[in-house]
């Protein structure tokens, strides 16, 4: 799993994190620190000794690779981190190194890295688990977990029970295979559907020693090198074609420059595969001789990772963002991460329940996806901080419909969405006035209610930090179009609760006449509605709005 690919992505997840060193006292990087070092350890222990998945994959390598991150900042803190494959080698020794790959961070890396090499080929970087395969005469005599690269465990009696894998050669050769077990799953579209845990199935399975008729024959094979075969790797995969193992010719292609390796890393990406992929490989069709291999990224061979699905993110700060009907939504202010070429800061909650239920705070570090690949989205809490500030949520009971309708600052959200309801589309649709106009006025003090604004001059907007004297006379002419608008799109403006099929009359006086038990008698109101509609036309805050725009000459106040 995660601990030797961990091993290898550091370089890459740490340029993903894009974060810099934790603002901490020396006491406090120490707990943190080892709070993250017991957490992993947990994690390779269940992994390796267990054959369970704590964690999702690319989660993992983000978190080691923040713990590797952390080390460089506090060299004081300790020691570097433990050795990810402490719970993972066993007592068989490789006959052949496994060596692992380095991970390319960008396309430039890999332009680089192909600029000086020829001989290339692609192949998809399949999702599994690492196994070498001996076979003596033809015959599969043992079968040995990656391990640490230099050892690993005995999964000869379960290898030997799975159809996929050729059990006897068509000729009697000695000859030593490495390549991936994987979880099939036919006609598997790696962008849409992610890497839907089968290696962590893959693990488990073999880690207990079990498997059913069932179990074995969903698990096939994926040789991506015959160490001590051919030189050449046009022939070696014609080889091992003609021995069973065709899914290396079929899923290896030549490539001639970076245009073309791109193309088939997006092809294998969007197109159907009978396996989970997280990249592709790029390797050189000839390689050092195999007694020269070492349990370490060699420099024939290199992995182009996948856009990550999945972002380990820092939570800097709980914000409440309250909306224009008083609801209140908790929102995550992140240590900017990338996924997918986005750079994201924030991701909502929801709602109040969810981050109670959650108990997120800043310092914790939570996972990031994109659902529909657009909006960010939690998928939940990978570790909490050691030290966590204690946040306060404003009461729900204090914003409500009726609440905030002058700039406090208890009110400030409620207020900026009330404003940015009027000016939108959903009310008068005034051009060019936004958020970042709303903004200006605010900040320069020039609002403290919700129609103030409709008796600034020109001369005044012209004094506003960011409103030149251009701007602001263009910005008069748009508050002053305000005026014209129609009774009812000034009723949606201020937020008039929906009234459905219900007729309007066409001033202010005679919807205010109407009693709860009146406005119910309305097609399409029900007892709540007409509560909360006599309830805004006799609502205090509102009755000053309507003088105001009586006062402004709009039509129907």
């Amino acid at each position: 799993m995660k601990p030797w690919l961990a091993l290898c992505l550091l370089p890459l997840a740490l340029d993903c994190l894009a974060a810099v060193c934790p603002d901490w006292p020396a006491q406090r990087a120490t707990r943190e620190i080892s709070a993250l070092d017991r957490q992993l350890a947990q994690w390779d222990d269940a992994y390796h000794r267990q054959g369970v998945s704590l964690v999702a994959d690319e989660l993992y390598d983000q978190a080691r690779a923040r713990l590797e991150q952390w080390h460089d900042c506090f060299a004081e803190a300790g020691a570097a981190p433990p050795d990810a494959l402490a719970s993972s080698a066993g007592r068989i020794a490789h006959p052949v190194a496994h060596t692992g790959l380095r991970k390319l961070a960008d396309n430039a890396a890999v332009r680089d890295w192909m600029a000086s090499r020829e001989d290339l080929w692609i192949q998809p970087k399949v999702d599994g688990v690492a196994v070498t395969l001996v076979y003596r005469g033809g015959h599969l005599q043992q079968a040995i977990s990656r391990g640490n690269g230099r050892s690993g465990q005995d999964w000869t009696a379960l290898v030997q029970r799975l159809p996929a894998i050729v059990q006897r050669l068509p000729t009697p050769l000695d000859l030593t295979l490495q390549g991936e077990l994987y979880w099939r799953l036919p006609r598997h579209v790696q962008a849409e559907a992610g890497g839907r845990g089968a290696r962590g199935r893959i693990a488990g399975l073999l880690a207990r020693q079990r498997l059913d008729e069932q179990q074995a024959a969903a698990i096939g094979l994926f040789v991506w090198d015959w160490p001590d075969g051919p030189s050449g790797m046009r022939e070696r995969l014609r080889r091992l074609a003609a021995m069973g193992f065709v899914d290396s010719l079929r899923l290896s292609q030549p490539i001639g420059d970076f245009n073309q390796a791109r193309h088939w890393r997006e092809h294998w990406y969007r197109s159907a595969l009978p396996f989970a992929s997280d990249g592709v490989v790029l390797r050189q069709g000839t390689r050092p001789p195999a007694p020269r291999w070492q349990a370490k990224p060699p420099h024939w061979a290199v992995a182009w990772k996948y856009p990550l699905s999945q972002a380990l993110a820092v939570v800097q700060a709980v914000d409440f963002r309250i909306g224009r009907s008083g609801r209140i939504t908790p929102v995550l202010r992140l240590q900017p991460i990338k996924l997918d070429a986005r750079s994201i800061e924030y991701v909502s909650l929801g709602s109040l329940q969810r981050w109670r239920s959650l108990d997120i705070g800043p310092g914790d570090q939570v996972a990031i996806e994109l659902a529909g690949l657009t909006i960010p989205k939690l998928d939940g809490v990978v570790w909490r901080s050691q030290q966590r500030p204690v946040v306060k949520a404003p009461q729900p009971d204090d914003y409500h419909p009726l609440s905030c309708w002058r700039a406090t600052p208890a009110c400030t959200s409620q207020f900026r969405a009330r404003l940015a309801w009027l000016s939108g589309n959903q009310g008068l649709a005034l051009p060019g006035v936004g958020p970042g106009t709303w903004d200006k006025l605010l900040q320069a003090q020039q609002l403290d209610g919700l129609l103030d604004w409709l008796t600034l001059s020109a001369v005044q907007l012209a004094e506003i930090p960011g409103l030149g004297p251009r701007s602001a006379r263009r910005l008069e002419q748009r508050f002053s179009l305000a005026r014209q608008r129609p009774f009812v799109d000034w009723l949606h403006a201020l937020g008039m609760p929906p009234s459905g099929a219900a007729p309007l009359a066409d001033n202010w006086d005679e919807l205010a006449r109407r009693s709860q038990a009146q406005w119910q008698r309305q097609p399409g109101i029900g007892p709540t509605r007409a509560a909360q509609l006599q309830a805004f036309f006799q609502h205090p805050e509102v009755r000053t709005l309507r003088e105001q725009l009586r006062a402004a000459r709009v039509e129907g106040f």
